[in-house]
């Protein structure tokens, strides 16, 4: 973990805007596409870079703001890591926004986002907050294999059932689903099941695969050496270096994905889901002449 003073923290406009607090990851993922080459990282992947002037940098920014909007978190860097435990730079950040009534979508695997349920439930209070999950595997002892320095999938239904408790609306991610590993029947709809059950908003799946980049693919070539021996053969034999490897199955499941959230009224179109993430209402979103 190392420690930086960053120029700015806030991307995007029009009312929606991003915000990575860190740079790298210590979940350990196997599928990681943040490692990937693209990104640039200059400092190795668990080598954490803190931003550690972001809540200076927020309220700086939200202050000058005319406009509210929806500001998300955990695209990139999952803001609940480890580190967040005593740092809590991901807590003041929280408070800022709560403080300037903007609304907040955060996305994490982590259980550590229960600690801060108090301001999430605050700002869904004055403006809007949506908790995001990411879902692959319903097995526990597959998923301490692809997600091994995280809670596992039953811990993070368990925050879904809380937040859709408090009343803070939540969002699925069933990505990525990987070919010959956990791109089942039984696996997929396990985890549809417990999202209908615990009454999530809408599950975002783009398709069942996953996407591999250099840098990324020889990660995850490692993990499958290491776990599922002579897999990795398998993937260069079916998909070479594409950068999309669907799963054999993908049609099939995604029409159990589909059929499941249609029946249960959960949004699964992505241009829905992500229209829904980055909408403020408009009771909440103060216009202005001159803009933002």
């Amino acid at each position: 973990m190392h420690f930086v003073d960053a120029k700015g923290i806030l991307t995007g406009s029009g009312g929606h805007f991003g915000m990575n607090i860190y740079r790298g990851c210590s979940h350990g993922c196997i599928y990681c596409d943040s490692r990937s080459r693209c990104y640039q990282f200059t400092h190795p992947f668990e080598d954490i870079e803190v931003k550690q002037n972001a809540p200076e940098l927020l309220e700086a920014a939200l202050r000058s703001k005319r406009r509210k909007g929806m500001i998300g978190t955990g695209a990139m860097s999952d803001p609940y890591m480890h580190c967040e435990e005593d740092l809590r730079l991901t807590r003041k950040c929280l408070e800022i926004i709560s403080k300037y009534e903007f609304g907040a979508a955060i996305q994490t695997k982590s259980d550590r986002i229960l600690r801060d349920i108090d301001l999430l439930v605050e700002i869904n209070q004055k403006a809007k907050c949506v908790v995001q999950m990411t879902l692959t595997t319903y097995d526990d002892d597959l998923c301490r294999i692809l997600e091994p320095n995280v809670c596992n999938t039953k811990r993070r239904i368990e925050v879904l059932a809380e937040m859709n408790a408090r009343g803070i609306p939540t969002v699925v991610w069933l990505t990525p689903i990987l070919p010959f590993i956990n791109d089942t029947e039984g696996n997929i709809t396990a985890i549809l099941d417990e999202c209908v059950r615990v009454g999530v908003k809408g599950i975002i799946c783009f398709d069942m695969g996953l996407t591999l980049r250099e840098g990324d693919r020889e990660y995850y070539y490692a993990a499958l050496d290491r776990h599922f021996p002579g897999m990795k053969e398998r993937y260069i034999k079916r998909y070479g270096n594409d950068y999309e490897l669907p799963s054999p199955d993908a049609k099939a499941l995604m029409s159990i994905f589909r059929s499941t959230c249609r029946a249960n009224g959960i949004m699964y179109k992505p241009d829905e889901c992500f229209a829904y993430l980055y909408d403020l209402p408009e009771r909440y979103t103060q216009m202005s002449l001159f803009g933002e």
